[in-house]
C-alpha cells in the first residue's frame, strides 16, 4: 500500500483509472481493495456506496480538467490555446489505453443515477463553454474556422474530441486528435 497518498485518495484515483480503462461496470469494491491493499469495508467507509465513489470521482476528474485549462494562459492566440487542449486531451489518452472518465460514463449514462448524469452532463458543458470562447476567439484572429455559431461549433468540436480518443484507443494512436485540432486550424 502506498503510504505516501490517503487511503481514500488512491481508492479515488484507482477508481478514476478503472473506470476511464472499463467503465462503470468495468470494476468493484473487491477490485480497488486489491489495488490499493485494504479491506472492501475501508472503501464502505470512505463511499458508501458506487455511486458515491463514482460522483466523488466524477467531481475530482473534473476539478482536476478544469484547473488545467485555467493555466492555459489567455493572452495566447487561439490556435495555440486549442493546441494545448489538444495535448491535453493527448495526455488522458496515457497509452491509448484509456479515454475520457466523463465520456466513457457518457457511454454508461442509462445505468448511473440522475447525480452523475448531472456531473457529467456539467462536465461536457464546461469544455463546450471553454471551447466555444476559443473558437470565438480564433473567428476573430483569423486563425480558427468555424461555421455558425461558436457554440454550436464547441459542441460538435468537443464531440470530436471525445469520439478521437475512442478511435485513438481503437487504433492505438494519437493521431486522431490531431485530425480533430486540424480541422478547425487555418491553413496560411
Amino acid at each position: 500500500m502506498d503510504t505516501t497518498t490517503s487511503v481514500r485518495d488512491q481508492i479515488l484515483d484507482h477508481a478514476i483509472t478503472s473506470m476511464m480503462l472499463r467503465g462503470y461496470n468495468g470494476f468493484s469494491y473487491r477490485d480497488l481493495s486489491t489495488l490499493v491493499g485494504v479491506k472492501t469495508s475501508s472503501i464502505h467507509y470512505y463511499f458508501p456506496s458506487k455511486d458515491d465513489l463514482v460522483l466523488e470521482a466524477v467531481n475530482v476528474y473534473s476539478s482536476g480538467v478544469m484547473d488545467a485549462l485555467r493555466t492555459i494562459d489567455e493572452s495566447l492566440p487561439a490556435d495555440t490555446k486549442l493546441s494545448k487542449y489538444t495535448m491535453m486531451f493527448g495526455k488522458i489518452l496515457s497509452d491509448c489505453s484509456q479515454i475520457c472518465l466523463c465520456g466513457m460514463l457518457a457511454a454508461d449514462i442509462e445505468s448511473l443515477p440522475d447525480n452523475i448524469r448531472h456531473a457529467v452532463q456539467a462536465f461536457f458543458r464546461a469544455n463546450e463553454s471553454w471551447l466555444a470562447k476559443v473558437l470565438a476567439q480564433g473567428a476573430k484572429e483569423g486563425t480558427l474556422a468555424v461555421n455558425g455559431k461558436p457554440e454550436n461549433a464547441a459542441r460538435a468540436l468537443y464531440a470530436a474530441f471525445q469520439g478521437s480518443v475512442l478511435a485513438s484507443r481503437l487504433f492505438s494512436t494519437k493521431a486522431r486528435l490531431e485530425d480533430v485540432e486540424a480541422s478547425v486550424k487555418v491553413t496560411r
